[in-house]
Formats: C-alpha cells, sequence, structure tokens
C-alpha cells in the first residue's frame, strides 16, 4: 500500500539501533530497488490485478530481475 501512496522514499541502511544511516530522499523505483537489493528479494506486478508479488528464490523471473538490477519496477 506504501508504494500507493509514496513518490520519494528514504532508505536506511545498517543495524537497527546499532549503526545505521538514512540516505537522502530518492524516487520511488530507485528507493524500492536499493531496499530489496539488500534484503536479495525481487518484486513482479500481478498481470490480473496489478498488486506486488514476491519471486521465489532462485526461481527463473528472481535470476532475470537481479541479473538485470531490477528488483522492482513499476510496469
Amino acid at each position: 500500500m506504501a508504494t500507493y501512496l509514496a513518490d520519494r522514499v528514504i532508505v536506511f541502511e545498517g543495524r537497527p539501533s546499532i549503526d545505521s544511516t538514512a540516505n537522502a530522499p530518492q524516487s520511488l523505483l530507485t528507493g524500492m530497488n536499493l531496499f530489496l537489493s539488500q534484503l536479495d528479494i525481487t518484486f513482479r506486478r500481478d498481470p490480473t490485478n496489478f498488486r506486488p508479488r514476491i519471486n521465489k528464490l532462485e526461481s527463473t523471473k528472481d535470476k532475470e530481475q537481479k541479473a538485470a538490477g531490477t528488483f522492482y519496477y513499476l510496469n
């Protein structure tokens, strides 16, 4: 739901409550790609209702998106 409301995001990096850094605000696409790359997760859009779905780890789609560097896209 947050992706429908936000046009810019702030991504935090590091270890929570120990050592973390806030990045500058960035576009939703750039920020989500950075965030999901840290988690090693890729998202796709469901073709029927356009909701984001998590790809299964090491699936064909997961491997294709990681190779292209598109962990998240808005199409």
